[in-house]
Formats: C-alpha cells, sequence, structure tokens
C-alpha cells in the first residue's frame, strides 16, 4: 500500500459523570490511505500490532472500551461520530460548555481513540464500513484474537470513576498503527502523560 504521510489532528474530550474519556487526545489522519480495501488496510496496519478485531458498518449505540485503545481505517463511505458522550450525560458541563465533539470522517481516513473515549456514529453516507483494530497489547496469550469489553455509558458516577482507573491503567502501544515505530501516536501520548 502507497501511505500518505499526513500530520495527525489532535482533538481532546474531557470526562464527563459516565464516560471516563481520557487524558489522551484522538489522533486523526486524514486522507493517510491511498488504498482503501480491507486487505491493503491490514497489510498497512496489523505489522505495527494493531490487530482486526472487525470490520463494521454504522454503529450507532454508544460505547466505550475500558481496556484497549481502538483504530478504525475507514474503508469507503463517510461518518459523523459522537465522541465523548454518554447517552446519559448532559449536553454541557457547568460552565456551558457542550459534552462531546463532533467528527467527521470519510474513506481513506484512520483516526484512534483512546481507551475510554464514549463513541457511536450520529450517521453515514455511501455504505460506510470500516475496521476495527486493536493494540496487540489487548491480545490474550495464546489466541491471536484481539479482546475488548464494551460498556454502555449508562454505569452509575462511582463505576465510571472506577472504569476511569482501568482506563488509566492501560498502555502506550509502542507503534503508531500506521507509521510504526517513531511514528507519532506513541511520542505524542507519552509527552502528555508527562506533563500530568
Amino acid at each position: 500500500m502507497t501511505l500518505k504521510h499526513v500530520e495527525p489532528e489532535l482533538h481532546y474530550v474531557h470526562p464527563t459523570p459516565h464516560s471516563p474519556n481520557s487524558k489522551l487526545p484522538i489522533i486523526v489522519y486524514r486522507g493517510a490511505l491511498q488504498d482503501t480495501s480491507a486487505e491493503s488496510i491490514l497489510s498497512t496496519i496489523e505489522p505495527n500490532a494493531w490487530l482486526k478485531g472487525g470490520q463494521w458498518k454504522t454503529y450507532k449505540i454508544p460505547h466505550f472500551h475500558s481496556n484497549t485503545h481502538e483504530c478504525y481505517g475507514i474503508i469507503k463511505g463517510s461518518s459523523t461520530y459522537l465522541l465523548g458522550k454518554s447517552p446519559i450525560d448532559p449536553d454541557t458541563y457547568e460552565n456551558g460548555e457542550p459534552i462531546g465533539f463532533v467528527l467527521h470522517v470519510k474513506v481513506g481516513d484512520v483516526f484512534v481513540l483512546p481507551a475510554g473515549i464514549t463513541h457511536r456514529s450520529l450517521d453515514s453516507e455511501g455504505d460506510y464500513e470500516f475496521i476495527g483494530l486493536y493494540p496487540g497489547a489487548a491480545t490474550p496469550e495464546g489466541n491471536g484474537e484481539p479482546r475488548f469489553d464494551m460498556h454502555w455509558g449508562k454505569e452509575s458516577v462511582g463505576e465510571t470513576k472506577r472504569l476511569a482507573q482501568q482506563v488509566e491503567a492501560v498502555s502506550i502501544p509502542d507503534r503508531d498503527p500506521l507509521y510504526g515505530l517513531g511514528g507519532p501516536l506513541p511520542q505524542i501520548w507519552r509527552e502528555v502523560l508527562s506533563r500530568q
């Protein structure tokens, strides 16, 4: 696959009462994939120790993973995501700032959600389809299959705080899903944590 080098976009979402979210930024690579066939995406990303967990279309149910980060490689179409807001969160923080971030993605884009970010597709066009990939560290011993837990953003405030501790314990991958060792993601995320 011919891979276009693009500078990553960074987007931060704050925790809410029902979504742990993350101190780490969401990373978006716009138009990085030149060949967007599933086979080509896998041959680009899996050698960097991000493993296929599934291939899906629009998924409108809000959810997050407390035990792994998640990379989306967009095969076709486009979609609008709401990130960082659970279905039972208010629309704004106490300071009036809106809760959540709207992200538009299309074929050829790649984006990475840190563990804990609540996400759902609001709408999609063009027979939207993507591959979900997960760092090798989320792979159980022996079977080579990525695993991820599912939380629906309807947990109590106390349970969300407990899950936030799990989120913070998820390790930063050694490799960027697109650019491998020395790629932007590990450097960006480690730098963010070093400033905490």
